[in-house]
């Protein structure tokens, strides 16, 4: 595909985005577990959920956040975005540059963005934080050979509500063949920046599709990863299911700026 013409889909692509989980004893410890989310986590972190829930007529916990377009950061251009330090070593001349103070929380913000990006990966793992559309492409590219069609997945909300975690109902399951995927994920910048990874170890990719309690409706991406032992334990998903690593595979929800990138079937 020509890169003008990749980029040009990935840019409509994501001001859209921005625009807009056997047996009876199985069953009882995915509900216990989603008793501990409502009671004792906050509710942002209730995305993720156990291979196991994702079967028809089954209602998972989902907290879905609504952002609005006019407030989502700038995405900038490759120039742009290189002539601009990237570093934490830099902290000090970010905060100038911005306008922001130290100890306020955009810079609270900027300087946990900074960390995560500079954080070692994991074993098995392939990262990079895209501060342009150029960088992410050439990442996904570099991921999946440079021959290789590729597109974005994303949820997709069908109904606009204000209701930010409710009851949702599984009403179809449809696996996206995928055999490497990058997700990417946004951070909080003050343009735009994706924190996009690969994992060599197995996921899945599903598309399901959602009717809330208040009869919202969501078309909604969910990754299924299927060996987590080399996560760290202090992974917010084991503290919210109530594992360890290695124990389970971990699934959760992608937010409507989030996505995927998957080879073209």
């Amino acid at each position: 595909m020509d890169v003008k013409l990749s980029l040009c889909f990935l840019l409509l692509h994501l001001l859209i985005l921005l625009g807009a989980s056997n047996g009876v004893e199985t069953d009882m410890r995915i509900e216990q577990v989603h008793s501990h989310m409502h009671h004792h986590i906050d509710s942002s972190l209730i995305v993720f959920f156990f291979v196991e829930d994702l079967k028809l007529g089954n209602t998972i916990p989902i907290y879905f956040p609504r952002r609005e377009s006019d407030s989502s950061p700038r995405i900038l251009s490759r120039e742009e975005a290189d002539s601009i330090p990237f570093s934490s070593q830099e902290l000090d001349n970010l905060l100038h540059y911005f306008s922001f103070t130290q100890g306020s929380p955009q810079a609270i913000a900027i300087e946990d963005t900074l960390r995560q990006c500079e954080t070692k990966h994991i074993k098995g793992e392939t990262k990079t934080c895209a501060t342009s559309l150029e960088s992410m492409l050439d990442f996904a590219k570099g991921i999946f050979g440079s021959e290789t069609e590729i597109k974005i997945v994303s949820t997709v909300h069908l109904t606009l509500s204000n209701t930010l975690l409710q009851k949702y109902k599984v009403i179809g399951i449809q696996e996206i063949p995928a055999p490497k995927t990058v997700a990417c994920h946004t951070m909080p910048y003050p343009y735009a920046v994706y924190y996009c990874h690969y994992q060599e170890s197995e996921s899945k990719v599903f598309k399901v599709s959602l009717t809330g309690e208040n009869g919202d409706k969501v078309e909604a991406i969910a990754v299924c990863h299927m060996d987590t032992s080399q996560w760290s334990r202090n992974h917010v998903a084991f503290k919210v299911l109530g594992i360890t690593p290695g124990s389970h595979p971990v699934c959760h929800f992608f937010p409507a700026d989030n996505f995927v990138w998957v080879p073209t079937v």
